[in-house]
């Protein structure tokens, strides 16, 4: 009967460990241990489970655990966590994290803190999405770690969204504004961090901190397209305008990049302010593609492809992907609408390929594309990506050093982006950038790649930097969109100009360098002089 009785006990109390271990987690050696006295500590989780889900992001080409991951349930729990470190004798990286979806590890906190996002929006009393339909200027106040299809569907309840889209809207608002948030609207209303009214941002001091272009604005200006270097996005208000119903979605073919890029400009142009698109992005398909590619797709159908291929005596075929949105009261003008724009344009005769649509579905559509990639078991595999911003004037040259050199012979797995916009809808107050040359239109161009195999993975990233040698090679002065530098020299060169008052902000507002290291700009705690301290 004693042995029982110790037995229960000391079952009991191994129990009772697991579950005290779960709610305060063992302090990690490369964390000081003050930090698993704090109130927070209970929202700290060193065990491997965690950490390895933090250790890589959707590029898989980077793998970096983080000492621990914290799930905060307000903001002030970030800040609490930042002033910490802050204040630390041995501060340690923070690094926000929404749904992972960089590419080159800038997600990653190394041998520090990863802060799971999503945790501020479960279980809270408040909700995080909160719509201000009444005015003449609508807005929406979402939390940061937000994912934009959530925002669409609480907007769209109040017949209202935003005006920029992604083209995935899985994910989060904080995530997208620290880069820039671009896509087929972007060319008529800036991209989505033109869009942002205000702001909630924690610093690197652990300071929770309002800002707008009028109260805080350098702090506001620095953050939006900042790449999480002044602080982590926990609110933000963005614009909105009424929604359409309904989308008419089409898709013109060309085999000269020429007059694909003259009809691009045309549509993104003021000229067609009256009877317009109010989405205009573009894609390049080569033509080993057309061969060994896939038969058909969400969009073309077996026979439309087969079509396609028979063009396919130029070196690619290009689309321009236009939309047109539409409401009940606007649907009887819309065939008349399109005819007179598609009447302006060059395309290759009877390659018009149209879909109708409602606004949701057009907005998600990449997720339908998405279920089909993870079906194929083709979702979750590296992505050695680049993207960049090349210059009206040179984009012809691109084409014909990349496409119809470089890339002749090539079929790699993804997709290749390549469209306009027009530069005066970016604020160049904003830390985002784009090429410094005086082009008024610049394209965004984006290879998406998708590594199936390891071995693809060199090939690829050889691919990648054969592209930038080109550029650097034929001064085509172009800009990474989600960059990736390996040096402080690097992000100099990228930056330009606003270096100087880059580094000053990062000295005021995250002095010791603890933000998103793996962005890999600062590694070191930085003076106000903007130079790294020993």
């Amino acid at each position: 009967m004693a042995r029982t009785r110790f037995v229960a006990i000391a079952l009991l109390t191994g129990f009772l460990s697991v579950v005290a271990g779960q709610l305060r987690p063992m302090p990690s050696a490369g964390l000081p241990g003050d930090l698993f006295g704090l109130g927070i500590a209970s929202r700290i989780r060193t065990d491997h489970n965690s950490t390895a889900k933090a250790s890589t992001d959707f590029g898989q080409m980077v793998n970096a655990a983080p000492e621990a991951v914290f799930h905060p349930a307000t903001p002030a729990d970030i800040a609490e966590l930042i002033r910490f470190s802050a204040s630390s004798a041995a501060p340690f990286p923070v690094a926000p994290r929404g749904e992972g979806h960089s590419w080159r590890g800038q997600a990653l906190a190394p041998g520090g803190v990863v802060v799971d996002m999503s945790s501020l929006g479960r279980g809270h009393r408040a909700p995080r999405i909160n719509v201000s339909a009444a005015g003449a200027e609508p807005f929406v106040d979402a939390g940061g770690e937000q994912l934009w299809i959530d925002v669409l569907r609480a907007t769209l309840q109040h017949g209202l969204a935003p005006r920029v889209w992604t083209d995935y809207l899985r994910l989060t608002v904080g995530g997208t504004l620290s880069n820039a948030g671009i896509g087929g609207q972007a060319f008529r209303h800036g991209p989505q961090i033109a869009n942002v009214q205000e702001l909630d941002v924690v610093t690197g001091t652990g300071e929770m901190v309002t800002c707008s272009r009028d109260m805080n604005s350098d702090l506001f200006f620095a953050a939006l397209g900042g790449l999480g270097q002044f602080g982590v996005i926990t609110r933000a208000r963005i614009r909105l305008e009424p929604a359409p119903k309904r989308v008419r979605w089409v898709r013109l073919a060309y085999s000269d990049v020429a007059t694909f890029t003259k009809d691009q400009e045309f549509l993104i142009s003021k000229r067609t302010d009256q009877i317009k698109f109010d989405y205009v992005e573009g894609q390049v398909q080569l033509n080993r593609s057309f061969i060994e590619g896939p038969k058909s797709t969400p969009f073309f159908s077996g026979t439309d492809l087969a079509r396609l291929a028979s063009k396919t005596g130029s070196a690619a075929i290009y689309y321009i992907e236009a939309a047109m949105y539409y409401t009940e009261d606007t649907a009887i003008l819309v065939d008349k609408k399109m005819k007179a724009l598609l009447d302006h344009l060059s395309f290759e005769k009877g390659f018009v390929f149209t879909k109708d649509v409602t606004f949701l579905q057009f907005l998600d559509r990449v997720r339908e594309e998405e279920s089909v990639l993870r079906s194929a078991g083709v979702w979750e595999v590296p992505h050695p990506w680049l993207n960049l911003f090349v210059p009206r004037s040179r984009i012809l040259d691109f084409d014909n050093g990349v496409f119809k050199a470089l890339l002749k012979d090539a079929n790699p797995a993804g997709i290749i982006l390549m469209y306009p916009m027009n530069k005066d809808m970016w604020d160049d107050r904003m830390t985002a950038m784009t090429p410094t040359t005086n082009d008024d239109v610049f394209y965004a161009v984006s290879m998406l790649w998708s590594a199936l195999s390891m071995d693809d993975v060199p090939q690829l990233e050889r691919g990648n930097k054969a592209v930038l040698d080109f550029c650097y090679q034929q001064g085509i002065e172009c800009k990474q969109y989600l960059p990736h530098y390996t040096s402080q020299d690097g992000w100099q060169q990228h930056f330009g100009t606003k270096w100087s008052k880059i580094a000053e902000l990062k000295a005021r507002y995250d002095p010791q360098a603890l933000l998103s290291p793996g962005q890999r700009i600062f590694s070191k705690p930085v003076e106000a002089s903007g130079i790294a301290s020993a």
